[in-house]
């Protein structure tokens, strides 16, 4: 690879930002599509084009320039000039409304997921239960162990982006039906030892493929266009908080936001559905006979 500091680079995003295996590696995909770019142009400007050409989103377009600028700034500490760095801007992305899944759809995967094993059948459902019962990313999922289970208090300890830990209270149930399936199930699944809560076909800890494609195959049979995504529990879990009258900051220890800004994006998901209802029940609407 021939762009300077790269091994410092990674190495600082690794062991003193602590940055996560799966965001080094996306900073990663981001400097070898600079470096191609940079094979064939001279002026940067020409990098939202060659993006664009390449498919890219405008989403995407904004993360890899924000890889680029990290990039940058640390090659400037290091002594070496990057004018770069003061032409380089993020295009503008309008900000969507997460898309979470619903307590109703909930219920289709959940009635969807069964198999002819029941130990296997328990086992999905628990997958869907702790996605939507803790708002958890799929990567925080697959890293549960037995240890981050504390029974008598009811809680669970996830490992989040950067290596943060968050300790995610349980409601009642949830409590109970992990209780159950740690006790009466995973036994049944696990081959030899392991620390891992959840257990795959095989006997180990689920990857981030297993748990995609368990969700694609109970989506199709529930009857859903496409596959649900992991992270519509985790905006599913954050918005139905939210209308039940859970406070922001409550919410944003729940996720593990750095900020709070980043959480308050749920009420503008509030405030759509406000609007939907208005426009459905309100006497001055489009099908009001005023």
């Amino acid at each position: 690879m021939a762009l300077d500091y790269w091994v410092e680079f990674f190495d600082d995003l690794q062991h003193v930002r602590g940055r996560s295996v799966n965001t080094v590696l996306a900073y990663r995909r981001d400097l070898e599509l600079y470096e191609e770019f940079k094979q064939k142009h001279t002026e940067i400007s020409a990098i939202y084009e060659f993006m664009a050409k390449k498919g890219l989103s405008v989403r995407s377009q904004a993360r890899v320039v924000s890889s680029l600028r990290t990039y940058l700034r640390f090659c400037e500490r290091h002594g070496m000039k990057a004018p770069e760095l003061r032409e380089l801007r993020p295009p503008k992305v309008k900000a969507g409304l997460p898309r979470g899944l619903s307590p109703e759809d909930f219920i289709k995967l959940f009635q969807a997921c069964g198999v002819e094993k029941p130990a296997r059948t328990a086992r999905n459902q628990m997958t869907l239960l702790l996605l939507f019962g803790l708002g958890c990313r799929v990567s925080e999922l697959i890293g549960l162990d037995l240890t981050d289970f504390n029974e008598t208090d009811g809680w669970v300890r996830v490992l989040g982006k950067g290596g943060k830990e968050r300790l995610i209270p349980l409601t009642e149930k949830l409590q109970r039906d992990l209780k159950d399936y740690l006790t009466q199930v995973r036994p049944l699944l696990v081959k030899k030892t392991g620390a891992s809560i959840l257990i795959n076909d095989r006997g180990h800890r689920p990857s981030r493929v297993d748990v995609w494609r368990w969700l694609s195959s109970w989506s199709e049979k529930a009857g859903f266009p496409e596959p649900i995504s992991p992270h519509q529990f985790r905006h599913g879990c954050a918005t139905a908080l939210l209308e039940s009258g859970a406070d922001l900051r409550s919410i944003q220890m729940l996720l593990g936001h750095s900020s709070i800004q980043t959480t308050q994006i749920y009420t503008n998901v509030s405030a759509a559905k406000v609007r939907e209802e208005i426009d459905l029940h309100h006497p001055l609407s489009e099908d009001s006979k005023i």
